[in-house]
C-alpha cells in the first residue's frame, strides 16, 4: 500500500531520527529565524506595508526566544568540552588546534553563561537593568569562539595542503590517502564557510561591523542550513 510504503520508508525514520535530536530540532528553527530576519529586512526595503512586515518580525522574535530557552544549561556541555580539549593527551596532539579548540570551547560557554543570564528579562518575568550589557557580553564571547574556530579551520587546511605535497598519488595507499585528504579539505571549507557566516551576527550586533539585518539574516540563513545538512548526515 502507498501509505505503508511512506511510513516506512527509509527517509521518514532519517527525518525521525534527524528531529529526534536537541541540535537538529534548533537548526531547523535557527533557519527559519534567520530567513525571518531577511525576509522582514526585505519586505521594509521594498516598501512593503506594516501588515507584511509584521508577521516576519514576529516570527523573529518568537523563535529567537524559544532558541534562547533552549540554550539554558549547554554552558556546562562547552565548559566539559573544553577541559577535554586541554587535555593533550586524550585531546588534539597539534598545540595550536589544541589551544583553538579551547578557545572555542570557552568562547561558547561565556557566550551561553551570558545568555542564560538575559532570559528572565527577555521573557518579561523580571527586568534587569543590566541585561543589555550582559548580552554585549555574551556576544564578544560568541565572536572570540567563532574566530577561534576560523583560525583552526585556516590552520587546517594549510596543513592538509602540506601533507597533500607528500602523498605519492602512484601508488595504492597515495590515492586513498589523498580521497582522505579530499574529504578532510571538503569538511574544513565547509565548516569554515559556516563559521564566517555565523561571525557576521556578533559582529554586526557589536558594531564592529556595519552589516544590516538583510546581510546578517542571509549569512545565517546559509550557516544553518549547512548545520541542518551536517546534522542529516551525522544522523544518518
Amino acid at each position: 500500500m502507498v501509505a505503508d510504503a511512506v511510513i516506512y520508508h527509509p527517509t521518514v525514520a532519517h527525518y525521525l531520527k534527524f528531529v529526534g535530536t536537541t541540535v537538529g530540532r534548533d537548526k531547523l528553527l535557527r533557519t527559519v529565524q534567520y530567513f525571518a530576519r531577511f525576509y522582514a529586512w526585505y519586505l521594509l526595503r521594498t516598501n512593503g506595508s506594516k501588515g507584511e512586515v509584521a508577521p516576519w518580525e514576529a516570527l523573529k522574535k518568537q523563535l529567537g526566544l524559544a532558541r534562547k530557552l533552549l540554550r539554558v544549561g549547554k554552558n556546562v556541555e562547552h565548559l566539559k568540552a573544553a577541559g577535554a580539549a586541554a587535555d593533550a593527551k586524550a585531546g588534539v596532539p597539534d598545540p595550536l588546534l589544541r589551544y583553538a579548540a579551547v578557545g572555542r570551547q570557552l568562547g561558547y560557554a561565556g557566550y551561553l553563561t551570558f545568555d542564560a543570564a538575559t532570559v528572565l528579562d527577555a521573557l518579561g518575568v523580571r527586568r534587569w537593568e543590566g541585561a543589555a550589557r550582559a548580552q554585549r557580553e555574551a556576544y564578544r564571547f560568541w565572536a572570540v569562539g567563532i574566530l577561534c574556530s576560523v583560525v583552526a579551520q585556516a590552520y587546517t587546511l594549510y596543513r592538509l595542503r602540506e601533507r597533500e605535497a607528500k602523498v605519492d598519488k602512484k601508488e595504492g595507499e597515495g590515492v586513498v590517502e589523498s580521497k582522505r585528504i579530499a574529504l578532510e579539505r571538503a569538511a574544513s571549507r565547509l565548516q569554515l564557510l559556516s563559521d564566517l557566516c555565523d561571525l557576521t551576527a556578533p559582529t554586526a550586533a557589536l558594531g564592529w561591523v556595519g552589516f544590516d539585518d538583510g546581510f546578517v539574516g542571509l549569512a545565517g540563513t546559509v550557516s544553518s542550513l549547512i548545520g541542518v545538512y551536517t546534522q542529516w548526515k551525522k544522523t544518518a
